[in-house]
């Protein structure tokens, strides 16, 4: 039998390029999962770096330095220190809550990115009720931390494990309120249909003018959902031991910082995307382009001014959390929650009654 050597080439040259067809695929399946986790990734990054700037620049001392140029790799080799210390666990705790309470808070928050609109076309998940898919989602973060503090068969980490749950119980109420009346105004719980509705009036078609005190609660409401100062109750150090984290180490330890600093930064996009007009700018940028020599606005031009608008509104916005955690002393438990249940919780209610009263009067 004579094997025709051409015919068997063709076999394999036609087998080989079915298979690079595959793994080309593949990785244009797995570009658009990696490419938006790896720009929060990176974002998170620049928080951190920003936040140890600002809080030297506060305290007027030096900051980070060292660790590359202006100690932009501070962060990074933090996380890599804490990647490869030891996973220490507790002999008498409830092993799995244990290791399973720092994923659902990072994975809860991170789900969260998926309506955020960074430009008209460039949201993940372009939902009717984004605003409140994101409340949903993020209300299940608290849960892993109970389940962390529980787990770790600690007293403090368990109290600062309650301590968690009660306060984002008692500031989610007036946040859902103020979101609500965001709805009301735009007509709409989408995401994108929200910043399009402020885009009519330019920097006076903003929602911080026509919502100025649910701006204020929401402000206010974030901070506490973030757990940053001076609502950090559940991980005092100076009265609880750390919290709920005090019994982990190593690269779990660091997931809950991880997912306080994705907190953080999806509260600002939301701030931008809900009152600061989302990726449309202030001012017509129709001259940008005659300026750089382009004739015609293209979809890629127009999509990298939108994201650079939205990131830079979120940023700018981030030095108030930040300064306001090295200004502003901590709260006590009933603090907090008489400022939630008795201060906000009526201001909120009052703001959506004169919301949902101005759009029936306007009909």
């Amino acid at each position: 039998m004579i094997i025709d050597t051409i015919k068997v080439q063709a076999i394999n040259f036609f087998s080989r390029s079915e298979s690079l067809k595959d793994v080309y695929g593949l990785i244009w399946l797995l570009i658009p999962i990696f490419t938006p986790v790896f720009g929060i990734i990176i974002g998170v990054l620049v928080i951190v770096w920003l936040e140890r700037q600002i809080a030297a620049g506060v305290q007027q001392r030096i900051g980070p330095e060292y660790a590359g140029p202006f100690g932009i790799l501070q962060a990074l080799a933090d996380g890599t220190k804490l990647l490869f210390k030891e996973d220490l666990l507790p002999s008498r705790g409830d092993i799995s809550l244990f290791s399973i309470g720092p994923s659902i808070a990072v994975i809860s928050i991170l789900l969260s990115y998926s309506v955020i609109p960074f430009g008209y076309h460039l949201v993940l998940a372009d939902l009717s009720i984004g605003v409140f898919l994101w409340i949903a989602i993020s209300s299940i973060a608290p849960i892993g931390l109970l389940m962390s503090g529980y787990g770790s068969n600690n007293k403090y980490s368990f109290l600062g494990g309650l301590r968690a749950a009660a306060q984002s119980i008692s500031y989610e109420i007036p946040l859902t309120l103020c979101v609500l009346s965001i709805s009301l105004l735009s007509n709409s719980s989408s995401t994108v249909d929200i910043v399009e509705a402020q885009s009519k009036y330019g920097f006076w078609g903003w929602n911080l003018w026509r919502q100025p005190i649910g701006f204020t609660v929401f402000i206010i409401s974030s901070l506490a959902e973030c757990e940053r100062l001076p609502f950090d109750l559940p991980e005092a150090e100076e009265e609880l031991v750390a919290g709920y984290q005090t019994e982990y180490s190593g690269i779990k330890f660091g997931l809950f910082y991880v997912a306080s600093y994705l907190n953080l930064l999806v509260s600002s996009l939301f701030v931008t995307v809900l009152y600061l007009g989302g990726w449309n700018l202030a001012i017509p940028y129709i001259l940008i382009p005659k300026f750089f020599g382009i004739n015609e606005i293209g979809g890629v031009f127009v999509t990298t001014i939108g994201i650079f608008i939205t990131l830079a509104k979120a940023y700018l916005f981030l030095f108030i959390p930040i300064t306001t955690r090295w200004t502003l002393p901590r709260l006590r438990m009933d603090q907090l929650l008489n400022l939630g249940w008795k201060f906000l919780l009526p201001i909120s209610l009052g703001n959506l009654l004169l919301t949902t009263s101005s759009q029936l009067f306007s009909l």
